[in-house]
């Protein structure tokens, strides 16, 4: 949107603007102060004679005009009002033309009399500037075009003379800011800078003078000049300081509330839209259609929101079409309407034709847009239409096209902060002219500077073409560089997606792409990948084709799948078969074969064959792995009723007659493929393979049948077969393995045959480094010829998960057996024989050997056992291989020897009579191999081995009979014996463990039995006490006239006499009645006497705890008051509760009216009328006084009387003794609380 960056995109808001737009509506409003006519005088007339000229039908050449202004010397003033005249009118050039023989009549006149017309020319000027082209039209004289720049520079003349006349001229600094404004749109942007830098770019200097000349203007007019405050707005915006900008256009709105045009409400709008407050931005714009439906600016702004607001929708959405229909239809169409050549307008209408194809409304709108506009946004998109007009014709125009995104980009400033559809146009013109290196350096410095998603997109698909051309070239290269960075990129675009700021859909083509990718290394993430492709198909789906109406899910899931594309259903099946998920591919494939018909029935161009063919053979293959070998032959059978010529399905025949019948009509079948496609490579692959099998093993390689296949194959058919090659490897590994090394010619040639077999296989790997059997054939060599099994460990743990066959496990055992990692090799084997080869003698020989080992270096006759049971099962499935049956008889020799070396204490009675018997067997077994035909080893060594075990061992295992007998029974009554004492002392022990729990048991009990006690001992003491509480209430508490709840009054019997109201107030001072008082007394420390015992009689001497006390009234005596002092226990006295404490009941005493309390206090404070507080008198409490002067204090605090807290320190109700009655000052540090 080009207005979002350059501001009011050739909005008339400020400078030239107010001369008026092309509709007549608003130019009559401009002009509104030109007359209708006017009256020339006459000079020299006796009476006062004037030539009236009507200025609404003016004539289309103002000469004459011109001679009768001349003749009758008319002021300047006439000169300019018929020059507005023209102008009102859009007849600029004579408006012009008028000035300029204003000027050469005026010529002899004094400057100031010309210095008006000057001002008006400049003005005339700067307004053709704003409708004259921005660059020269095709087919014009460069010398005859009237530019932009040429009015420009006609402007800066007139207003230079101005200058010279008169420089402070009010309306020369506006003219002089609007030039500024208007020479810095044909200056280029600015290029991005480093942090904190300053710019000083020839556009930023320009504006910065604009921005000075505008200020001037308003200084010059105390600030009423509004068009200089706009001014300034939109060079503010213009160099980006939009908060200032908004500022000066409020201020604008303010001062001229009714001001339409310009509308500063549209600059408001711009700046909040930079600011992102976008929903108000169009406020703002709405309200200027409010006062007047025709402005083009706000209709053309707000169809842009509109257009802002679609691309928050994926454009197959409703939110996108809705928003894109009304930005086009209602808003953008009614400022095309409004004004047809406004270049903002155009722009954005041309981007609305693009994609319908009308490539001369295209081109005539961006041509608009491009000549009359000056803004630099606004101009870029012009030259972007260009460019993807250019680009999309048939056949396309690269070099213009490429020549257009160009200026588009540089338009916007080009470099980091050009305009990125641009680059991205560019990129792609780059990649149809086979520039694959400049798009790619293009795209990643745009991804550098801004994660685009269609950059990542094109620039990830660039890196996935050159890895997937790699794929099928003859001679393949490393891409994993490429590979890697094509699936980073495409990883991106995927997190886009998820992210909710970018509203982007997923691509199927995308995912398509990476699940390409994927497809060698990584399976799992390529099946991933088809199958959110697979959901993308779902709900894409109708409704009558999602079939809703369907209650079960399993069945609505596998309707939806049939019009799911069968080319992915097929690549998701084969995934899984790749996977070893057969039941699932054998679903996918058949729904994809229903899928077939179904888009067969739809589209009538479609190849349904292809597909048919292709999906059939695939769900046959995947009957084959599940072991349904007759379905597979039906769909074979079927295949080549349709094609029989169909090479793939007869081989497929040809491999199930071998698994069924290896001896009769799998060899028939194989001979007659064999015979009927001898030059297809599968076929000859298929029989190599079945050589590999069949063929009589020789001794010489070079009278092989295999061989000479494969040689034959390189030969006469291609060299470069992959399968014949390492076919060619492996047979040479083979004959090197079996090749005797017992001299030193020997073993010359036998390292010479590993030679040649890695050269085969490296020949391989050359042509494609994938190839993992190639590799394996490498490992191989490596383990056998030069011992460097570390070396060989490292491929066949690389290539493991790409071979998916038991020979690279087996492979891994051998290895793992050599580095005696024992676990590892019988690991690596069970795994190799749950690979569909669970009645291999041979990998079951493989796991006797490495068990045998594994015993042998752990002293285990238990892994000895594990290794005859696995020799044994070998010789079970192939009894007439002898070697087996010497394994067995091999394997119980070691355990005999075994069981003979280890002690007594290692071993059982049982396990040496087994050994022994074993002994016996491998004796005869020795003696029947030697015996046979062609035995594995030499006969004279099995024979002495054999005479060995009969002479030696087998003495050696009678004798071990004996003492593992005489040790046992010897051991057996120590045994007996010791099973005793230890059943003993378990017993002790757990009869004291017992004992010790029933103790903590017994004391648990007593515990909650003396804890239950104390709890009713609270509980009764608790009750008690309530009741208690609940008779004093009563006693205590009444029920007035009213049926309120009030206190009972009483008379205390022994206590002192209630203080009248007319009391001297120094009497109670100290709160004694003998009234003592004075400054000159000492300090004395009181104590009071307390019964310390209660039962004896016998007192101690305590000082009485101190209590605060509070005043509620300051005298003016020197001695604080206690007349107004009451105690802090009484202010909450309103209940019971209260009462309680203050009483002593929890001592256990009833009430005592002889005993001094404050009962007397609590009438006087319940004596409303009296109106005063009434001295509250404790007996036992000592005060001190204080000499020094106190009057500045607030209160004093008094020690607490009671030091039991039960509100008397005589619980018993006894009368007080007499004590010292002296008073102790509230300052007293000694009885103060602070």
């Amino acid at each position: 949107m080009a207005f979002l960056t350059n501001g009011h995109t050739n909005g008339h808001l400020n400078g030239a603007a107010y001369l008026g737009p092309p509709n007549g509506a608003q130019a009559n409003k401009r002009f509104s102060d030109i007359p209708s006519a006017v009256d020339i005088p006459v000079p020299g007339a006796d009476i006062e004679e004037a030539v009236e000229v009507s200025l609404e039908d003016l004539p289309d050449d103002p000469t004459e005009l011109c001679t009768l202004l001349e003749n009758e010397v008319a002021a300047k003033n006439f000169w300019m009002v018929i020059s507005l005249a023209y102008a009102k009118q859009r007849k600029f050039e004579l408006a012009i033309e008028i000035i300029n023989k204003g000027l050469a009549v005026l010529a002899r006149a004094p400057p100031k009399e010309k210095i008006g017309l000057l001002s008006l020319l400049c003005w005339l000027f700067l307004y053709k500037s704003r409708e004259a082209p921005r660059v020269v039209p095709d087919g014009v004289l460069v010398s005859e075009a009237r530019t932009k720049d040429f009015y420009l520079q006609a402007a800066t003349g007139a207003l230079n003379e101005a200058s010279r006349v008169n420089p402070s001229f009010p309306p020369l600094f506006l003219a002089r800011g609007i030039l500024s404004l208007l020479r810095a749109s044909l200056q280029p942007p600015s290029k991005i800078l480093a942090h904190g830098a300053i710019e000083q770019s020839e556009r930023v200097e320009t504006l910065r003078q604009a921005l000075k000349c505008f200020d001037d203007a308003s200084r010059v007019s105390a600030g009423r000049n509004m068009m200089a405050l706009l001014g300034k707005a939109r060079t503010l915006f213009s160099l980006g300081r939009y908060s200032d900008a908004l500022e000066c256009y409020q201020e604008v709105l303010m001062k001229m509330p009714d001001l339409q045009d310009p509308d500063p409400r549209i600059g408001i709008g711009c700046c909040l839209w930079q600011l992102s407050y976008r929903e108000s931005a169009r406020d703002a714009w709405e309200r200027v259609l409010e006062l007047n439906p025709d402005s083009k600016i706000a209709n053309i702004l707000i169809g842009l929101y509109f257009v802002s607001e679609s691309s928050k929708y994926p454009t197959n959405e409703a939110g996108f079409i809705q928003n894109y229909k009304k930005a086009m239809t209602i808003y953008t169409q009614k400022a095309f309407k409004l004004d047809k050549e406004y270049p903002l307008t155009c722009a954005t209408f041309g981007g609305y034709f693009l994609p319908r194809h009308a490539w001369a409304t295209v081109e005539s709108l961006a041509r608009k847009a491009i000549e009359f506009t000056d803004v630099n946004a606004i101009a870029s998109d012009g030259w972007y239409l260009l460019a993807r007009k250019e680009h999309y014709t048939e056949p396309p125009n690269l070099s213009k096209a490429l020549d257009y995104y160009n200026r588009a980009d540089n338009a916007r400033g080009g470099g980091d902060q050009g305009f990125l559809p641009a680059n991205l146009g560019a990129a792609q013109i780059q990649i149809m002219s086979g520039d694959i290196d400049g798009a790619k350096f293009r795209l990643e410095k745009i991804i550098q500077h801004t994660k685009n998603v269609e950059a990542m997109v094109l620039l990830g698909n660039l890196y996935a073409a050159e890895v997937f051309s790699n794929n099928v070239a003859p001679i393949k290269e490393d891409k994993s560089a490429a590979t890697k960075k094509a699936i980073a990129q495409l990883e991106a675009v995927r997190l886009a997606w998820k992210d909710p700021k970018w509203a982007i859909s997923p691509d199927s083509a995308v995912l398509t792409c990476l699940s390409r990718l994927y497809e060698a290394d990584q399976p799992e993430k390529s099946l991933g990948c088809l199958q959110q492709v697979y959901q993308i198909f779902i709900a894409a789906l109708s409704e009558d084709e999602k079939h809703l109406d369907i209650e079960d899910e399993e069945v609505r899931a596998v309707r939806q799948k049939e019009h799911v594309s069968p080319h992915l259903l097929n690549n998701i099946g084969c995934f899984q078969y790749q996977m070893d998920k057969y039941d699932e591919a054998r679903e996918t494939f058949q729904t994809a074969l229903t899928s077939c018909v179904k888009r067969g029935e739809k589209e009538e161009n479609f190849d349904t064959d292809a597909l048919i063919t292709t999906t059939s053979f695939n769900l046959a293959r995947t009957y084959e792995a599940l072991n349904l070998l007759d379905e597979a032959k039906q769909v074979y059978h079927g295949l080549l009723a349709r094609h029989d010529d169909y090479t793939d399905a007869r081989t497929r025949l040809a491999y199930i007659e071998l698994r069924q019948n290896p001896t009769v009509d799998g060899p028939k079948a194989m001979a007659a493929l064999y015979t009927a496609d001898s030059g297809n490579l599968e076929v000859r692959s298929l029989y190599g393979w079945y050589l590999s099998k069949a063929k009589k093993r020789v001794a010489n390689i070079a009278e092989d049948q295999e061989q000479r296949h494969y040689k034959h194959t390189l030969q006469h058919h291609d060299k470069h077969d992959q399968y014949s090659l390492t076919g060619m490897g492996n047979l040479y590994l083979a004959s090197a393995r079996e090749m005797r090394r017992d001299t030193d010619q020997d073993k010359d040639k036998r390292r010479k045959n590993y030679e040649k077999a890695v050269e085969f296989h490296h020949k391989a790997l050359q042509l494609d480094p994938r190839n993992a059997y190639a590799a394996q054939g490498i490992g191989i060599a490596l383990a056998e010829d030069k011992k460097e099994f570390t070396a060989a460990l490292q491929i066949f743990s690389k290539i493991k998960d790409t071979v998916r066959d038991a020979s690279v496990y087996i492979n891994l055992g051998h290895v793992y057996g050599e580095l005696k990692q024992y676990s590892r090799a019988i690991e690596s084997y069970e795994i190799a024989l749950a690979k569909d080869r669970a009645s291999d003698p041979q990998i079951l020989a493989c796991l006797g050997r490495v068990w045998l080992l594994k015993g042998k270096h752990d002293k285990s006759p238990s892994a000895m056992k594990s290794s005859l049971e696995y020799s044994q099962h070998a010789l079970e499935i192939a009894p007439d291989q002898i070697h087996f049956k010497f394994n067995i008889a091999f394997v119980q020799i070691q355990l005999a020897q075994l069981v003979y070396t280890l002690p007594e204490i290692q071993r059982s009675l049982e396990e040496v009579e087994a050994a022994a018997a074993g002994l016996d067997h491998a004796i005869d077994s020795f003696g029947e191999i030697a015996r046979a035909k062609n035995p594995p080893y030499p006969r004279h060594d099995i024979e002495q081995r054999a005479n060995m075990g009969r002479n030696t061992m087998r003495r050696q295992l009678e004798r071990a009979v004996q003492q593992q007998r005489e040790y046992e029974e010897t051991n057996k009554a120590k045994l007996a014996e010791a099973r005793k004492v230890r059943e003993a002392e378990l017993k002790r022990r757990e009869g004291e463990r017992r004992a010790a729990e029933d103790a903590v048991r017994a004391e648990k009990e007593r515990l909650a039995r003396e804890r239950q006690k104390l709890l009713e001992a609270s509980r009764e003491l608790a009750e008690k006490r309530n009741e208690e509480e609940r008779q004093r209430e009563e006693a205590e508490w009444t029920v007035d006239s009213e049926g309120e709840k009030v206190k009972r009054k009483r008379k205390g019997k022994g206590g002192g006499k209630r203080k009248k109201k007319d009391e001297d107030l120094s009497e109670g001072e100290d709160g004694t009645d003998d009234g003592v008082g004075g400054s000159g007394r000492k300090k004395t420390r009181a104590k009071s006497i307390t019964d310390g015992s209660g039962a004896d009689g016998s007192g101690t001497e305590k000082r009485a705890p101190r209590k605060k006390r509070r005043l509620a009234k300051k005298t003016e005596s020197k001695f604080k008051s206690s007349e107004l002092i009451e105690d802090s226990d009484s202010d909450g006295d309103t209940g019971p509760a209260s009462r309680t404490q203050a009483t002593g009941a929890d001592i256990g005493g009833a009430f005592d009216p002889d005993a001094p309390s404050d009962i007397e206090m609590e009438d006087a404070n319940h004596n409303d009328d009296e109106g005063a507080a009434v001295q509250r008198r404790r007996h036992n409490v000592s005060r001190r006084i204080d000499d020094e002067d106190e009057d500045d204090e607030d209160g004093g605090q008094d020690a607490d009387p009671d030091p039991t807290g039960n509100g008397s320190i005589f619980a018993d109700g006894d009368d007080p003794p007499t004590v010292d009655d002296t008073v102790g000052a509230a300052g007293d540090e000694d009885t103060a609380e602070y």
